[in-house]
Order: C-alpha cells, then sequence, then structure tokens
C-alpha cells in the first residue's frame, strides 16, 4: 500500500510549490526508504518460507518472473532514490528525524543516473503491478480457479 502512496508523491513533487514540495519530498523519500525496508524483510520472509504454490504451465512461469522483478525493483527502486538525493547533495533525514548516513556524498556526475535508474525503476513497476493485476483477474474471469481469492 506504501508504494500506492509513495508513487504517485513522486511524481507529483513537480507540480508543488517550493514552499511546501520540500515538505512532500520528505515525505516521499521517508516513505520510500520504509518501503526498501519492508522489502528486505518481505524478501527474507520469502526466503526463509519457500513459495507459495504456482501452477506448472505457463501462467506459474510468468507468475514467478513478474514476482522476482518485483522483488528487485521495489528494493532497486529507493535505493536508487536514496542514492540520487545523496548524489545530488541532500542527505536523508528519515522523516525528518533520524539521520541516515550515506555511502556517497555529494557527487553531481553520477546523480542523474541514479535519478534515471529511480525514474525507470518506477515505471517498471507500474508496469509489473499491471501484469499482476492482469494475472489475477485472468484467473479470476478466464480459469475460474482458486489463485484470485489466494492474491487477496
Amino acid at each position: 500500500m506504501l508504494v500506492f502512496a509513495v508513487w504517485p508523491l513522486g511524481m507529483l513533487l513537480k507540480y508543488f510549490k517550493d514552499d511546501v514540495k520540500l515538505d512532500f519530498y520528505l515525505l516521499h523519500e521517508s516513505f520510500g526508504f520504509l518501503v526498501l525496508w519492508l522489502m528486505l524483510l518481505r524478501l527474507g520472509m520469502r526466503l526463509s518460507q519457500g513459495r507459495p504454490a504456482h501452477h506448472d504451465d505457463w501462467t506459474g512461469i510468468i507468475s514467478r518472473i513478474v514476482h522476482w522483478l518485483l522483488y528487485v525493483a521495489l528494493i532497486v527502486m529507493p535505493v536508487s532514490g536514496f542514492l540520487a538525493t545523496n548524489a545530488h547533495g541532500f542527505p536523508l533525514r528519515w522523516f525528518g528525524v533520524v539521520p541516515v548516513w550515506s555511502p556517497i556524498g555529494r557527487e553531481p556526475t553520477i546523480a542523474p543516473i541514479f535519478s534515471i535508474v529511480h525514474s525507470g525503476t518506477a515505471w517498471l513497476i507500474l508496469t509489473l503491478v499491471g501484469l499482476h493485476i492482469a494475472g489475477a483477474l485472468f484467473h479470476r474471469i478466464i480459469r475460474r480457479d482458486d489463485v484470485f481469492q489466494r492474491m487477496l
């Protein structure tokens, strides 16, 4: 659910007036950093508990690919955003309170690269979420099996 809040907030940042832009940017970055930690926790749970049962046909293969791409993208995105922000010269103070150490300082030459990775990954996540929804609807409407209920 955090992704559905952070993603549009990030897309709308350029439209905010300067006097409130930094406040919304802090929220975007702080919630994004929270997404990173939750995804690392989720990945650890997934690796320790094994995967849920999938069909052994083409839908199971696509499902596994989409899930792993989502895991990777939901980790790459906050990391690249964090590094981009730091490389642009803005250290993170998580929710304005907790200073977060950065492995890089101000590096204007590589900041645009991290920003491109961050933006590109945002669109990849949107595409993967769309594929996930399409898969759920496929199982509900076409196959009429229990996969849709399990996904809820």
